[in-house]
């Protein structure tokens, strides 16, 4: 889910103890692949290969499982579900199955499409007028397909749900506040917030929540038993993963807090699971929707969300020459492509320590479901996958590991380097325009809420979210937030207003700079409304101020509105015009006069 900033380590000088703990589950004498392959005879060496994957890569745990068929026919994990406490992983340890919750949406959604509720390709806004786009153009186009394809030339603002609290429905709301950055349908751009307003839509489409709807609907009728949405629940269980990771700067492994903070953006990301029970999901995806005989999951709707929405570039064969992987192009909740001339089917989902790989090649009948914990490994999934269909398809094994381990050496020892340069284009000896506590305030944004800046101990401090740093100046009205590990570093720009008083910032987030304003406090209805009246110009002249949709607005005849917006107790600003300002003069709880000041003046027209 989050786009996490990703720390490559150096290999660990110590050997990482390794636990295996698994099984082959019992079959005839052979199970085989496609009734030719004998799976057992196959994965004869595999172990030793997790030996050296884990010991390379320092990776505190990886799981696997394969399926053949209609059936889990190996199941293993390899190194510790808790690293600090040296506890095996199993099968059955429960983790964040983060982004491969997607395509449980994308079903439950195409269930509601069976039933005429929802259509896939006509405008989303015919079956839900609740949902509002940034334009017109896109409430008049985009599609449910457009959502659940990443299509809707809107990027990712993650930083939006990242550590916050908003529900699914203020998730769902904001919508209408991210201003897309490409054309609709030109370029693949990963949204997590399309699918929390998907799931939302499935709330308002069936009166269930989407936690409701997934669990009656899918995990029941697949007897995922386990399988769950709460970190709170899943750690009551006595099989659960423990995230750690590795420190940026050495191989030292460290846990990690877990991601809690899920219930909004559920849809996209919050199923927890295991080994054993994704099993259960990955066999009805490979049968046609069919488990244990019944058909739980439509057909129609799984070729649906398989068909390509929308294709991307070849990122191995572009940027590194690796081609085994080739065109490959997005559905609804998960991905196709070639792999070395066989269709793959495939998504991850990583969030916060927990990385995991679900996919399956429809024409060979086998399925690979790989869980990692590091975030430093997490690309496990992908060549771990890939050796297995390597092995269970008697082909020659791509060096995935070697090449993406030294790709991943290189990149920690040039992020170290590169930090070690941090601060090269800092003008020295500057100052800020004000004194700190000018700079403390609330500042707005509609779609990413508020953030705080405040003064304490003599320094200022960043609130964002969950999310509390402090803030060091950096040079002129520059503000930076410490390189922490963990956390993202935010630079904060400020700006003032014509006035003079410090008005906003911006920060990069998501793709994007983003204003926030200082949040100013209107004044209470019944006041604005004791504001509104007639008022006159020194030559005589009459206009209104008039009180519409909760703010105040200048009429003047032959000109458009002009809002004022709350600036200071009873002075406004004129939205369109920052210059100026307009201040409502009181005398005995009775408007007297409006006070308007500006470059070229002040000017009072007096209240009728």
């Amino acid at each position: 889910m989050r786009a996490m900033r990703m720390h490559y380590p150096r290999v660990a000088g110590r050997i990482l103890g390794i636990v295996v703990l698994g099984f082959l589950l019992p079959c005839p004498a052979a199970v085989s692949l496609a009734g030719k392959i004998d799976v057992a005879e196959r994965m004869q060496g595999f172990d030793a290969y997790m030996e050296t994957i884990l010991k390379e890569w320092n990776a505190p745990a990886v799981g696997v499982g394969i399926v053949v068929g209609d059936k889990l026919v190996f199941s293993k994990g390899y190194g510790y579900r808790d690293h600090g406490k040296e506890l095996p992983f199993t099968p059955k340890t429960l983790c964040p199955i983060a982004s491969n919750s997607k395509l449980f949406t994308a079903v439950a959604a195409g269930m509601l499409v069976e039933e005429g509720k929802l259509t896939w390709d006509e405008p989303i806004r015919h079956a839900v007028p609740e949902i509002r786009f940034h334009s017109d153009h896109l409430n008049n186009t985009v599609s449910l397909r457009d959502m659940l394809g990443h299509r809707t030339g809107i990027t990712r603002h993650d930083s939006i749900w990242y550590k916050s609290d908003f529900s699914r429905t203020e998730l769902f709301d904001r919508t209408r506040h991210l201003k897309p950055r490409e054309p609709m349908r030109h370029l693949f751009l990963y949204n997590n917030l399309m699918y929390a307003a998907v799931g939302h839509v499935i709330e308002l489409k069936t009166g269930k929540t989407w936690e409701a709807f997934v669990r009656e609907r899918i995990l029941v009728p697949l007897e995922m038993k386990k399988t769950g949405y709460s970190i709170a629940e899943m750690r009551e269980h006595p099989d659960h993963g423990v995230p750690y990771t590795e420190r940026r700067d050495s191989d030292e492994l460290y846990p990690l807090p877990y991601y809690e903070e899920t219930e909004g953006l559920a849809p996209a990301g919050a199923i927890i699971s295991n080994v054993d029970e994704v099993s259960h999901w990955l066999i009805a995806l490979m049968n046609g929707g069919v488990y244990r005989g019944k058909q739980v999951l439509p057909p129609d709707v799984l070729k649906a969300t398989m068909t390509p929405s929308i294709v991307q570039t070849n990122p191995f064969g572009e940027t590194m020459g690796y081609w085994e992987l080739l065109n490959p192009a997005y559905g609804m909740g998960r991905w196709t492509a070639s792999y070395r001339g066989r269709l793959l089917v495939y998504h991850g989902g990583d969030l916060g320590g927990f990385h995991t790989q679900i996919s399956f090649m429809p024409n060979e009948n086998v399925g690979v479901i790989v869980f990692v914990i590091g975030d430093h490994c997490s690309k496990l999934y992908n060549y771990v996958s890939y050796n297995l269909y390597e092995r269970l398809l008697g082909m020659d094994e791509t060096p995935w590991s070697q090449r993406m381990l030294d790709a991943r050496l290189k990149e920690k020892q040039a992020d170290k380097e590169g930090r070690a340069k941090a601060g090269a284009d800092r003008v020295p000896e500057t100052r800020p325009s004000h004194p700190l506590a000018d700079y403390a305030g609330e500042y707005e944004n509609a779609a990413y809420g508020i953030v705080t800046i405040a003064m304490k101990g003599g320094q200022l401090g960043f609130s964002f979210n969950k999310q509390a740093m402090p803030l060091a100046h950096y040079h002129y009205d520059r503000f930076d937030t410490p390189d922490d590990e963990r956390h993202q570093k935010y630079s904060l720009n400020f700006d003032t207003n014509p006035q003079g008083a410090v008005e906003r910032f911006t920060m990069f987030l998501d793709e994007a700079e983003v204003a926030f304003v200082r949040k100013r406090e209107a004044p209470p209805v019944e006041l604005l409304e004791i504001l509104a009246g007639t008022y006159t110009s020194p030559s005589g002249s009459r206009f209104q101020v008039v009180l519409q949709g909760g703010s105040l607005r200048l009429a003047i005849p032959g000109r458009p509105m002009d809002e004022l917006t709350p600036y200071r107790g009873l002075t406004f600003r004129n939205r369109h015009n920052s210059d100026l300002l307009f201040e409502f003069v009181l005398k005995e709880g009775r408007v007297k006069a409006l006070r308007q000041t500006g470059p070229t003046g002040q000017f009072t027209f007096t209240r009728e």
